[in-house]
Parts: C-alpha cells; sequence; structure tokens
C-alpha cells in the first residue's frame, strides 16, 4: 500500500502526489509540499530564463501554471527557450506560450498548465537581471487587458519585464508576516545613503529605466545610438543625487542598451534561481530574498542588495 502524508492545514496529500514527490516532502515537509500543490502561478512574458523557471515550478509540483504572451517565434526566442521544439512543422498557427504549454506538460502531468491570450512583452536586458520584491512577487506588467480579478485567482504573479512606471503603479500591498519595502519606496531612498560598496547595477537600471520612460521606449528596446543621450542622463541623475559619477560605469551602460538578446548559459542560473524564490514563497521554507538580486554574466556573480524604504 502507497502511505499518505497530512499538510500542517491537516489536508492529506493524495497517494500519487506523495509518491512523485517523495524526495521533496523529506527535505521540506509534507505542509510544504502540499502550499505548493495548491498554488497557482502566473507567469506574464516569456524568455529563455522564465522558461527555466516555469520547468523548475512545474517539477516542484505547484498545483497550476497560466502562460501570458501571444509573440511566435523567433530566432531569438529559439536560442534561448529549450522548451520551443526544434521541428518547425509544429509552430503553425501557435503562439509562444502554446508551444511551452505542451512542453511543460511532460515535465509533470499532475500540474495544470493553461494559456491565457493578452499582450506581449519585450525580453529582459540579458546579461544583468534583477529580481524585486521577491516576496509575493510585487511584479505586475502593463496587462492592461485583465482586471484586478483576474490577478486575484492568483497566489504568485511573475513579470518578466515592465516599464519603470507600471512597475510603481501595479503593486499591492498584501498581508504577511514579512515586511518587505515596496518597489515605489525602494527606489525613492537618496543615493548618497548607500554604502560605498553597494552594486553599480542598481544604479544603472534606474539610469536606463528613467532613459526609458523619457523616450517611451519599452524595455530592451535601446540600441548604442542612445548611448550617448543616456550617458547624459546619468550625469544629470548623479548631480541630483550628489552621487560620483564613477558609480555608474560608462561601460556598464554601454553594454546594456548595445545588446539586449539574452544569454542562454544564464538563462538556466537566474531561471533557477527565481524558482527557488518562488518555492520558498509559497512554501514559508526560508525568506525570500530581499529585496533586489543581481547577476551580471561577465563576472558570473549574483549579488543581493537591500533596499529598505527608511535606510
Amino acid at each position: 500500500m502507497g502511505r499518505l502524508c497530512l499538510g500542517m492545514d491537516g489536508e492529506e496529500l493524495t497517494e500519487q502526489e506523495t509518491a512523485l514527490y517523495d524526495r521533496q516532502i523529506r527535505v521540506w515537509g509534507a505542509g510544504a509540499q502540499r502550499r505548493l500543490s495548491k498554488a497557482h502561478v502566473l507567469v506574464c512574458g516569456i524568455t529563455g530564463t522564465i522558461a527555466e523557471f516555469c520547468k523548475n515550478i512545474v517539477l516542484a509540483g505547484v498545483g497550476s501554471l497560466t502562460l501570458v504572451d501571444d509573440r511566435v517565434v523567433t530566432e531569438d526566442a529559439l536560442s534561448a527557450n529549450f522548451l520551443i521544439p526544434s521541428d518547425e512543422n509544429v509552430y503553425a498557427g501557435k503562439t509562444l506560450t502554446e508551444l511551452c504549454r505542451d512542453s511543460l506538460k511532460d515535465f509533470n502531468p499532475m500540474v495544470r498548465v493553461s494559456v491565457e491570450k493578452g499582450r506581449p512583452l519585450m525580453p529582459l536586458f540579458p546579461d544583468i537581471i534583477e529580481i524585486k520584491n521577491i516576496l509575493h512577487l510585487d511584479l505586475t506588467g502593463d496587462l492592461s487587458s485583465f482586471g484586478s480579478e483576474f490577478y486575484g485567482k492568483f497566489d504568485v504573479v511573475v513579470v518578466s519585464c515592465c516599464s519603470f512606471t507600471t512597475k510603481k503603479k501595479n503593486e499591492e500591498t498584501i498581508e504577511c508576516e514579512l515586511h518587505y519595502p515596496s518597489f515605489e519606496e525602494s527606489i525613492s531612498v537618496p543615493w548618497k545613503s548607500f554604502p560605498r560598496r553597494f552594486s553599480k547595477q542598481y544604479f544603472a537600471m534606474r539610469v536606463i529605466e528613467r532613459f526609458e520612460e523619457a523616450e517611451q521606449r519599452k524595455p530592451g528596446e535601446l540600441s548604442i545610438a542612445d548611448l550617448p543621450a543616456v550617458l547624459k542622463l546619468k550625469k544629470e541623475l548623479c548631480e541630483a543625487q550628489s552621487l560620483n559619477e564613477s558609480h555608474i560605469p560608462n561601460a556598464l551602460l554601454e553594454r546594456l542598451v548595445t545588446d539586449t538578446r539574452e544569454f542562454p548559459p544564464v538563462c538556466p542560473i537566474i531561471g533557477g534561481i527565481l524558482g527557488q524564490e518562488v518555492i520558498k514563497t509559497i512554501s514559508e521554507k526560508g525568506d525570500p530574498v530581499k529585496n533586489f538580486f543581481f547577476f551580471d554574466a561577465m563576472d558570473g556573480k549574483g549579488i543581493i542588495e537591500d533596499v529598505s524604504g527608511n535606510p
């Protein structure tokens, strides 16, 4: 006979769940696995990194995964997203999310993977990725085709990118035991108050976001032709924030505007970290990253920075 496990809420995992997730249950317990099995996750925008994330949480056994991204397959997507089949004959009439859905179902048939039609999203900068306010994932995108009732159906919402303005507009306060500053609170902290060794990527991303907002560009739409204007804005922001310009190297900004394609070897790293943080949040096993994570593919290092609203 198979064994059944009781979660902390008193509800049993099914015999099939207990058998499939046996090793995980031994690591984090039946209660955590039960919370994962009941969780509903929404992912907006499919990139190579997000494909890796989806694989990780599907294997972990979330209750359901809903995908939103109406784009078709491109050469860049094919090079970075391992979920896209190599056979081009299956592409006909299918969106990127529909192809990914079909692949993800093979990883774990117990997880419900579905697709919702929405707006297409642009990819993140490939070589520097930041994860903000990871607790309960206060990340919502510019998806006006969906209302608040739609988002309310999910325990976790992951958006691979969105505009600076959207990040500030769409944050919602969620009651929880751990108190994390909102994105708006974090970016309101004066730059001069940060420690001397604070991550340069933080400042660089703020410059890029401000430039995109001012020029009404979407994330990933910059090019090397924009570099002079970006450097000019950096100088203005540094003066306004009383920050030495050396804290934002020109070479770093040049990398951010030169090539916005994803770097495939980095996708499993970031996707794994993102999956780990979401699992922490859902399972309540361990504290999620607080509250910015940066990974630079040039040196292969990840950095966590705690940017509190009250330094």
